[in-house]
């Protein structure tokens, strides 16, 4: 299938797509993730992925990466229908502050409006994956067996 978007709905209570993120849901305010909800999940879907990214953030790698991973979460029962607001279950990946935990938006200041992308994705295998992988090695692993996704945008300028 390849990374194309789906029939998948992913939504928050928190902001809506192309809307502002709160400040309760950024380094500047509380830094608790966002509660998610996600519909139209494919038959077939054993396990999802959830991962926050910030392409406007002015970071290339040398391998080709860019911008800056705020969440990695993975080994998401393919049964559950969201995340509750600040949730700490399922196993957290390497964000890009070099923790494993959700770090909200923070952009430099006066560098402007961010767009920060919440994606869902669903797996068609269960396989466990271990604790700590960066958004670039979650997606090299899951890669073959994502059969739906879709994406939340949300935006962020630091006051």
């Amino acid at each position: 299938m390849g990374f194309a978007l789906s029939d998948m709905q992913l939504a928050s209570s928190a902001f809506h797509d192309g809307g502002a993120i709160p400040a309760r849901h950024t380094g500047e305010g509380e830094d608790l993730s966002p509660e998610l909800s996600w519909t139209r999940v494919p038959d077939g879907t054993r396990a999802l992925a959830v991962i926050c990214h910030d392409p406007d953030a002015p970071l290339v790698a040398p391998g080709g990466t860019y911008g800056f991973a705020h969440w990695v979460l993975y080994n998401i029962p393919g049964s559950a229908a969201g995340l509750a607001e600040g949730t700490r279950g399922h196993t957290a990946g390497r964000n890009d502050f070099g923790n494993t935990r959700y770090g909200g938006p923070m952009p430099p200041p006066g560098h402007g409006n961010h767009r920060y992308y919440f994606w869902v994705l669903a797996l068609n295998d269960a396989a466990e994956l271990p604790p700590g992988l960066s958004l670039w090695e979650l997606l090299d692993l899951i890669e073959p067996r994502v059969i739906g996704m879709n994406r939340l945008v949300g935006t962020y300028a630091r006051g």
